[in-house]
């Protein structure tokens, strides 16, 4: 069953007086959501024992809950001692989303850096493979998680939907996630049409197949974005930088697609929700 739900807590959350992360599941299923994206932006500040409460209360109230790792993680990085970073930065946020109960987590696969975009992704196709390999002689239960590299939105960044469609070819685990405000500032705005969302969601059938394709993972926000692709996160309020949401969820029912949708909007992340929500329904 496709689910709508943020990413964090709206501004919206902390006016009504919500200050723990705890009491964010209750309050999400009174909004009438079903998903939540815990983020690991800036490290691990959670501890295990907090961990495992939030995972009981979306239990509890039947939300599905997913989580960002940090965004230091770089798997282009030529450094090999900033790569060991990198792993660990992915072990700890399984570890951290099995104490949770979730099934999903969520990473910025690299940046260009110094190298050429051909060097970097070759790069990075090496270091997934070895990420693969250590999780599988680890012994590490993937049964019940997916591993979702992003989608982003700088040019200076790894991860068109063509690259991160061919590094989840590497194992079954991992399924991409889309963020289409990502993809739509990359592109310059080129996501208008149902067309324009039908192309990726084809060609990610093609090259993973419509089994991996109906696990997808979502972000959807409007964000603004210049000549070096994304900005600023914005609402569903802004009407000059797009993407709309209804043709994409044309696209989602068209392929019979039931995705995790987390919703980015800036400081409205959970109205937001509710709103892509009533539009898919409608």
């Amino acid at each position: 069953m496709i689910k709508f739900g943020p990413s964090g807590n709206s501004e919206l959350f902390y006016a009504q007086g919500f200050k723990s992360s705890l009491d964010a599941p209750k309050w999400l299923k009174n909004r009438n959501l079903e998903a939540y994206e815990y983020s690991f932006s800036r490290g691990f500040t959670v501890s295990e024992f907090v961990a495992k409460e939030l995972g009981e209360k979306c239990k509890e109230n039947n939300i599905e809950l997913s989580v960002h790792a940090p965004y230091y993680i770089n798997l282009a990085n030529p450094d090999d001692d900033f790569i060991e970073k990198s792993y660990n930065y992915i072990f700890t946020s399984i570890k951290f989303l099995k104490l949770m109960g979730g099934h999903r987590c969520v990473f910025h696969p690299g940046t260009c850096g110094k190298l050429s975009r051909e060097d970097s992704f070759n790069l990075l196709k090496k270091r997934m493979k070895e990420l693969v390999n250590r999780i599988e002689k680890s012994g590490l239960d993937m049964s019940d998680i997916l591993l979702c590299p992003e989608t982003m939105g700088k040019s200076a960044q790894l991860g068109t939907y063509e690259e991160i469609a061919e590094i989840c070819t590497y194992a079954d685990y991992l399924v991409p996630t889309l963020d289409f405000g990502h993809i739509n500032s990359l592109s310059q705005g080129k996501l208008k049409t149902e067309k324009d969302f039908e192309e990726i969601i084809k060609f990610l059938i093609d090259k993973i197949g419509k089994d991996k394709v109906k696990k997808i993972h979502i972000h959807f926000s409007k964000i603004m974005y210049g000549d070096k692709g994304e900005i600023k996160h914005l609402t569903l309020e802004d009407d000059i930088y797009g993407p709309e949401f209804e043709p994409l969820a044309k696209v989602l029912k068209k392929y019979e697609i039931e995705p995790v949708i987390i919703c980015e909007s800036r400081g409205c992340q959970a109205e937001d929700a509710n709103k892509l929500k009533n539009i898919y329904f409608s």
